[in-house]
């Protein structure tokens, strides 16, 4: 079984321009996500896919694997799909290329059930949620699952809404509540394949969260919850913090 990890990379982003190239401590961001991804004991290869030219030479500059896809991409999925579609591979992960920081341990938590489980088709990550400005935070995708690990719905939104009365009065309630969504995925590739086909859904356009995709169109996705949160780079406050970062 062969395992690759893919880190989607584009160069414009509203918020922060040129983000991937952005320097950490003097080196770009996008290489700092490429080593930390060869850090997993699961992945065979670890490959970035950008839309491009500036990206490629940086990653390639730095020894690592890059590779150009189409700019009329819409999403990272769509851009792994294009990339994995080329590669010799059964399992695909989908490394978000904006976390300078990404936890080795984490990105391996996540391809282990589909190892374990051929049946499984994807899975991702969640965190306990401690700060309770998060649960207003539309920035914080929030997820709920049922008693087996499997995810029933992503919102921007605080679910289950129930517990929002409940959570001003008992301290602590977020910490066993609330999940919030870490956005990497594994796919077994031929379901990649068929994922990026798929028309959106009602519910991925409401949300703007493309894994509701998967589970309109009746597929489990299993959810691993991590105690290692994840650290996104997003604005220029975010890369400032970044750089304080030990």
């Amino acid at each position: 079984m062969k395992i690759i990890g893919v880190i989607p990379s584009r160069y414009a982003s509203v918020r922060l321009p040129g983000k991937p190239l952005s320097l950490i401590k003097g080196k770009p961001m996008i290489v700092r996500v490429y080593e930390q991804a060869l850090k997993s004991k699961l992945l065979d290869k670890v490959i970035v896919a950008t839309d491009d030219k500036r990206i490629e030479e940086c990653v390639n500059s730095y020894g690592g694997i890059a590779i150009l896809t189409s700019a009329k991409h819409q999403s990272g999925s769509d851009r792994i799909c294009e990339a994995a579609a080329k590669i010799n591979c059964n399992i695909v992960v989908n490394i978000q290329g904006d976390e300078p920081f990404i936890d080795p341990e984490n990105i391996d938590r996540a391809v282990r059930p589909l190892i374990d489980d051929r049946k499984l088709n994807v899975s991702t990550l969640a965190v306990r949620i401690k700060d309770k400005s998060d649960l207003s935070n539309i920035n914080k995708v929030k997820v709920v699952l049922d008693k087996d690990g499997y995810a029933l719905y992503f919102s921007r939104s605080c679910i289950p809404y129930y517990l929002n009365q409940t959570v001003k009065k008992s301290k602590g309630i977020t910490e066993t509540a609330y999940y919030k969504h870490i956005g990497l995925y594994v796919f077994r590739k031929k379901f990649l394949l068929a994922f990026c086909k798929m028309k959106k859904g009602k519910l991925e356009e409401a949300e703007k969260l493309e894994q509701l995709r998967i589970l309109e169109n009746h597929e489990k996705i299993k959810v691993i919850i991590t105690n290692k949160d994840s650290f996104s780079v997003d604005t220029e406050e975010d890369l400032n913090l970044a750089n304080k970062i030990d």
